[in-house]
């Protein structure tokens, strides 16, 4: 009995373990997504619009004091349109940040575009620049980032413990090729132990296809972002249902993204056990929306930019909380 007693105060003196924990930023239907490793090294997908006041970057730079960073290691860009890249002169500003993670140049030109790369070159500074390719790895001390997509190309490997064929594969019939960024997108995988989250950016529906056909190259997944804000020109069932999420994640805008035929193909993904908005999507209609203890933000007339936060363990558990009411909900492995 005594050595029973002194083991509950042995543990209890322990330190707690360290989590994976990612705030999921509301950009006003943009992406935002700031992820800090049990190691204490950070990670930023994408920095929202330019403007507006700085609204964005420094929402970022909120989450990030309450996450206790004080600089980004590493801020990847998905691809090269505004409300994913414009953000990033005001953010730098703010942080400093470490390595410029992106696919390579833009491949859209004209004067909006240029103008708009341009404005990201020169916020490079004193940090890295680093263009990566699929397969290529993050080096986040503590996670394993890998790079799925980037530049219009895919893994041609499976990641571990996937490659099994794909029976949903020619159920979603193909589409116009989409020569924009969308379609270049760095898409990638952060796993930390058995807890697994897949990020696509604005990836379209063909490209997104390529991932899990004829074989799945990526398995199944904890959490899916929905890609590209839940709109329906991506996210066909074909790779969602494939992922199996068990939690998917909408950062959607309270009139862009968060489109019904995306949100019913994530409600209908096998083994789908909730999904949560960052607002209200108002054109989706009552029925193609989540409770409202799901959504960050609610009320379109009244945004106070609330997060979603999302703490993973080693052990695949996780918690995710509405930084609006602080609801919070477990999901064992």
């Amino acid at each position: 009995m005594r050595a029973f007693f002194l083991g509950i105060i042995f543990a209890a003196l322990l330190p707690a373990a360290k989590t994976l924990d990612v705030y999921f930023i509301d950009v006003e239907g943009g992406q935002a997504t700031l992820i800090v490793s049990p190691s204490g090294q950070s990670m930023v997908v994408d920095t929202g619009w330019a403007g507006f006041n700085n609204r964005d970057a420094d929402r970022i730079a909120a989450a990030a004091k309450l996450a206790g960073i004080k600089q980004i290691d590493y801020l990847v860009i998905t691809h090269f349109h505004g409300d994913h890249v414009g953000g990033v002169p005001q953010l730098a500003a703010k942080l400093p940040i470490k390595h410029f993670v992106d696919h390579g140049p833009s491949r859209e030109s004209g004067p909006d575009p240029d103008k708009l790369y341009s404005a990201y070159k020169a916020a490079w500074g004193s940090g890295e620049h680093i263009a990566v390719k699929p397969g290529d790895k993050i080096p986040v001390k503590g996670l394993d980032v890998q790079v799925l997509t980037a530049d219009g190309e895919a893994i041609k490997t499976p990641v571990k413990g996937a490659g099994a064929p794909n029976p949903l594969c020619g159920k979603d019939p193909k589409r116009a090729e989409d020569k924009s960024e969308n379609a270049r997108s760095t898409g990638t995988l952060i796993t930390f132990g058995k807890f697994r989250l897949i990020d696509l950016g604005d990836l379209t529906w063909n490209k997104e296809q390529e991932l899990v056909c004829p074989n799945n190259l990526v398995g199944p997944v904890d959490v899916y972002l929905s890609t590209h804000h839940g709109m329906d020109m991506s996210g066909p069932a074909t790779i969602v249902h494939a992922l199996k999420p068990r939690v998917a994640i909408q950062n959607n805008g309270a009139t862009k993204g968060g489109t019904a035929p995306a949100w019913q193909v994530m409600h209908s993904s096998p083994g789908i056990q909730d999904i949560w908005q960052l607002h209200y999507a108002v054109n989706a209609g009552k029925l193609n929306n989540v409770d409202e203890q799901f959504i960050a933000n609610p009320d379109q007339n009244h945004d106070q930019g609330n997060w979603i936060k999302l703490s993973a363990e080693e052990n695949g558990n996780f918690t995710v909380t509405n930084g609006r009411n602080n609801f919070s909900k477990t999901y064992k492995p």
